[in-house]
């Protein structure tokens, strides 16, 4: 079983861009690892609880429950129209949920790895955590990031990390894939040293936050709201303390991937998370994995790049970018102009021009040659034809090497790259039309057996680029499999891939466009 899931997201505003890009790159992997033969499970869901999400109802004068109602069903939503489809939905008030999270903190002060304190220090609301000497600045002070900061002094319980951060640095100096991308795992060591002996707070009272998850042994806190959220991972397949159901036992088979960015990777699920996990039992070979995405940015006048935030007022939404432009150039766009790993610059003008380019010129073009000239001179009958040339050949050596690289770069989360790989074969196709020109062999009937040849290089190049772009666009590469009219591509592994998908005297009917351009200038006009 391939386990994938993503950070939930706190349901304290509406779903951005990063928030698409995630869900879209899990989508991806997901679809991507069924086209493979593998048996797959992808949850997400949103973080309901937490002190941010009480102050706001109580400014809009609703209840906290019904306040993250309202917001979970716009990124619910959100998903839907954009073609994320996952197996498992989380919620964080969930009664699951909330039955598990409360059975391992009993399991957890029962084996005294819990602990009462009182302590008095400087506490971020935005960011909901007791700050230290270490969170100030070089001038000494708490930066921005931190938003308001208030000095606090009470009784609170505490998570002995400081007992699993030996374990915990010792497992990743020895891991060469449990943070990817790679360069990631020293930034996390790195915040280890500075964390040496610090243990975790992991309530607050209720006095001063009510909307929460009680503590099972104490009914005068609630639960901190990372060791309530980050549980969700195991919370929703099927995880208990005592005695795991057998749904979780079928789905946490081996290494889940959790999906998070780089903003959450310390100290919440690089440090929070895996401790936990290894407290409550887990072996090291049970250990996720995280995939750490970069940030979507964005240039402000003066050309600076700034990281997209409501404060900046640079926030840009992915529902309105999927009305205007179409949910096949949003999802391109989102996983084919940022590499996994690295930031990106938010930019309209290339989501425009990787669309008119890549589908709409360059795989539109190899469509509309493969299927309309097959239509205009073969009465729609593609046949494998005559003898090859070395031209033939190497399209179909394009076609192995693109596919094999394309492979690698999916199977490394890397899809930017898969894309290029598959384009780069496209590409190579229209390069073969246009030195073939079929229709100049259309003209003489000696080369009745080339043209059909050819048409049909052309045809099965547009039958494997349906399979292989069917993870980032489902559902343009079901409009693909209908043009040459082999719906039960959409079937087939990526194992089942070989010359031949299309069987000697297929018949198809005229195409229309898969990928029509998008044309700034008419959607000004209308706006």
């Amino acid at each position: 079983m391939f386990f994938l899931t993503t950070a939930i997201d706190y349901t304290n505003g509406s779903p951005h861009i990063g928030h698409a890009y995630e869900k879209v790159l899990a989508d991806v992997i997901a679809r991507y690892r069924r086209l493979t033969g593998e048996e797959v499970f992808f949850l997400t869901g949103v973080d309901q609880h937490g002190q941010k999400v009480q102050q706001t109802a109580e400014k809009e004068g609703v209840s906290p429950a019904e306040y993250v109602k309202t917001v979970t069903a716009r990124f619910s939503a959100l998903w839907e129209k954009i073609g994320v489809e996952y197996d498992g939905w989380a919620e964080t008030t969930d009664a699951r949920h909330i039955t598990c999270v409360q059975s391992i903190l009993a399991d957890l002060h029962a084996k005294d790895q819990i602990y009462k304190k009182s302590y008095k220090g400087f506490y971020s609301v935005r960011q909901e955590q007791f700050l230290t000497d270490r969170d100030r600045n070089e001038a000494g002070e708490f930066g921005a990031e931190w938003g308001e900061v208030t000095e606090i002094e009470e009784e609170n319980y505490y998570f002995k990390l400081s007992d699993h951060t030996p374990w915990l640095r010792e497992f990743l100096e020895k891991s060469d894939d449990t943070i990817l991308p790679a360069f990631r795992k020293s930034e996390l060591l790195n915040a280890l040293e500075k964390n040496t002996g610090a243990d975790l707070c992991i309530s607050r009272p209720k006095d001063r936050l009510t909307w929460g998850i009680e503590l099972p042994f104490d009914p005068d806190f609630v639960t901190y709201v990372w060791f309530d959220a980050l549980i969700n991972y195991i919370s929703f397949v099927g995880y208990t303390p005592d005695d795991s159901l057998p749904e979780f036992e079928s789905i946490w088979t081996d290494r889940p991937v959790h999906i998070i960015g780089k903003d959450i990777l310390v100290p919440a699920h690089g440090i929070y998370w895996l401790a936990m996990l290894h407290a409550i039992g887990f072996t090291d070979e049970k250990m996720p994995q995280l995939l750490v995405h970069g940030w979507w940015n964005k240039k402000n006048q003066s050309g600076e790049e700034e990281k997209m935030s409501k404060s900046l007022g640079n926030i840009v939404d992915p529902s309105e970018l999927a009305d205007t432009f179409g949910v096949d150039a949003l999802r391109y766009y989102l996983v084919r102009d940022i590499h996994t790993g690295k930031d990106s610059n938010f930019d309209l003008d290339r989501l425009v021009m990787l669309f008119n380019t890549e589908l709409a010129n360059e795989l539109g073009n190899l469509c509309n040659r493969a299927l309309n000239m097959s239509v205009r001179f073969t009465e729609g009958i593609i046949s494998p034809g005559g003898p090859l040339t070395d031209d033939d050949t190497a399209l179909q050596q394009s076609l192995i090497d693109n596919t094999a690289a394309y492979r690698k770069a999916m199977d490394n989360h890397e899809i930017s790259m898969g894309l290029e790989a598959l384009n780069r074969h496209v590409v190579h196709c229209n390069q073969y039309a246009e030195k073939m020109k079929p229709w100049e062999l259309n003209k003489d009937l000696a080369h009745k057996d080339r043209l059909a040849t050819v048409l049909h290089h052309l045809a099965e190049s547009v039958a494997h680029c349906a399979v292989l772009l069917s993870p980032i666009l489902p559902d343009a590469s079901a409009k693909l499999a209908a043009q040459v009219k082999l719906p039960n591509l959409t079937d087939l592994k990526l194992d089942d891939l070989k010359w031949g998908l299309i069987p000697s005297d297929h018949e198809i009917e005229k195409p229309s466009p898969v990928f029509p351009r998008i044309d700034m200038k008419s959607l000004s006009e209308d706006a």
